[in-house]
C-alpha cells in the first residue's frame, strides 16, 4: 500500500512545491509509481508538470466537493511512472463551501483510499497556510516531509507547523507523524545557511536529510518550461541534489 506524505509548511515561500514535483519526479525515474496530488488553490504543482490548469474539467476541487474519484479526477501519464490529481483556483471556494459539510475534514482521506495501493507513494502538495485544504491533507497522510529554508525565521515557521500537526493527531490522524526535515534554497557562501540548519538541529527531534537543495538558477526556470528539474537540466546541480534527496528518501524507506 503507497505510503501518503503530505509536503508541508505553513510558512510560504520556502520550496515546498518546488520540493512536490521535483521529488515525485525524480522517483518516477527510477521506476516508482508516483501520484502527487495538489492540493494548492494556486495550481504550480499542476502548471509546473505541464498541464493547463486552465482548462481542466476535474480537479482536487471536484475531488473534494462532489461525487467524483480519485479515478475519476487523475491525470494519468504526465510523466513516466508519474499521476497527478490537479488544482486550479476554483479549489479556493472550497474552503467556503465546506464550512457546513460534515466530517469534512476526512474527505481526500476517504477518496484517496482505495487508490493508494496502485502507488509505491503519494505526494500531497499543501497550501502554505492553515485551512481546510491543509487539514485534509494532513488528515488523509501517514507522514509529513517538512521544506525548510535556510533563513533567520525558519524556526519559527517550523514550530508552528509542529504545532498543527500535534492538533490534527489528537483530533484527526493519531498516526501522523514527520517524515524528515528537508533544507532548501541553501547558499553555500552564506554562513547563515550553516548557521540555521544548526539551530534546527539543536532544537528539533526529527530526521534531517543529508540532502539540501541549494539555490540555483535552472531550478527557479523550469517550472516555466512545465517540467521537473531532472529533464529541464538533468547536470544541473538542483536536479543533482532532488537525486540524491530520492536515493535518500528510498534508503529510509527500504
Amino acid at each position: 500500500m503507497g505510503k501518503i506524505i503530505a509536503i508541508s509548511n505553513q510558512k510560504g515561500g520556502v520550496g515546498k512545491t518546488t520540493t512536490s514535483v521535483n521529488l515525485a519526479a525524480t522517483l518516477a525515474s527510477k521506476g516508482k509509481k508516483i501520484l502527487l496530488i495538489d492540493m494548492d488553490p494556486q495550481g504550480n504543482s499542476t502548471s509546473g508538470l505541464g498541464v493547463d490548469k486552465d482548462s481542466l474539467d476535474k480537479t482536487s476541487y471536484e475531488l473534494l466537493m462532489t461525487n467524483a474519484s480519485a479515478k475519476d479526477v487523475i491525470v494519468p501519464g504526465v510523466l513516466d511512472n508519474l499521476d497527478i490529481i490537479p488544482s486550479n483556483v476554483n479549489l479556493s471556494g472550497a474552503e467556503i463551501e465546506l464550512a457546513y459539510v460534515k466530517k469534512r475534514e476526512q474527505i481526500l482521506k476517504k477518496k484517496v483510499k482505495s487508490i493508494r495501493g496502485e502507488y509505491d507513494n503519494v505526494f500531497i502538495d499543501c497550501p502554505p497556510s492553515l485551512n481546510m485544504m491543509t487539514v485534509n491533507s494532513l488528515t488523509a497522510a501517514d507522514a509529513v516531509l517538512v521544506p525548510v529554508q535556510t533563513e533567520y525565521y525558519a524556526l519559527e515557521g517550523l514550530t508552528q507547523l509542529i504545532h498543527t500537526i500535534d492538533l490534527i493527531k489528537k483530533k484527526l490522524n493519531k498516526d501522523l507523524y514527520i517524515d524528515g526535515i528537508v533544507f532548501t534554497m541553501a547558499d553555500a557562501r552564506n554562513n547563515l545557511t550553516e548557521q540555521v540548519i544548526e539551530n534546527v538541529k539543536e532544537n528539533v527531534d526529527f530526521y534531517i536529510y543529508r540532502s539540501v537543495i541549494p539555490r540555483n538558477v535552472r531550478l527557479a526556470e523550469a517550472p516555466s518550461y512545465g517540467m521537473p528539474i531532472n529533464l529541464y537540466d538533468s547536470h544541473s546541480i538542483g536536479a543533482k541534489a532532488y537525486r540524491e534527496l530520492a536515493n535518500e528518501f528510498l534508503s529510509r524507506e527500504g
